[in-house]
């Protein structure tokens, strides 16, 4: 693959994903002495937000967005925003295959490529793997209100950078091709 130069400095492979984070305590297993239960505190509510997030196995750069709700009008917005970070970086984004994504009226910035994984494999996703560290650090916590669990989301991603990033979604799957193959 060649980039053209008048338009693109750089290019750079992205996995994108979205996740929901409920103020419903999310249980663990906890380590307690033989014959002692442990006490945790637990809420069961069905208030959520949705957290939508880039993230490359290349630079460690990460985009995160919060919204309300998913559907194909954010999905598209998203897009816009994301391209507007580095506009002079072609990006290929890695996506799986949600319902919202399969809408062919939306409309795809000039800088992004949209490569689907196979359905039913998330395990091909390794953005899921990062939701998955940033709700390790959210479980077993009660959360008062939703803007506590916003400020804690916030605290998490704050926490994240490039190194965590690569190490999470550096599969030599996707990297080592990316590295050996794309000129620029």
């Amino acid at each position: 693959m060649r980039l053209n130069k008048d338009k693109y400095d750089s290019i750079d492979i992205m996995f994108q994903d979205e996740a929901r984070f409920r103020l419903m305590t999310h249980q663990k297993r906890t380590l307690t002495a033989r014959g002692v239960q442990a006490k945790v505190y637990y809420q069961h509510s069905y208030k959520y937000v949705w957290l939508w997030g880039s993230f490359s196995p290349i630079t460690g750069h990460a985009f995160y967005w919060e919204t309300p709700i998913v559907n194909n009008a954010i999905f598209e917005s998203y897009l816009k925003e994301l391209s507007q970070q580095n506009p002079r970086e072609y990006k290929i984004l890695v996506i799986d295959n949600a319902g919202f994504y399969a809408c062919k009226n939306i409309e795809i910035p000039e800088n992004i490529y949209l490569l689907n994984i196979p359905p039913y494999s998330p395990e091909l996703n390794p953005a899921e793997k990062v939701w998955q560290w940033m709700k390790d650090r959210i479980a077993m916590k009660f959360f008062e209100s939703i803007e506590d669990l916003q400020n804690r989301i916030t605290e998490t991603i704050q926490l994240m950078d490039a190194k965590i990033i690569k190490s999470i979604t550096g599969y030599e799957l996707y990297t080592k091709p990316f590295i050996e193959k794309i000129q620029i």
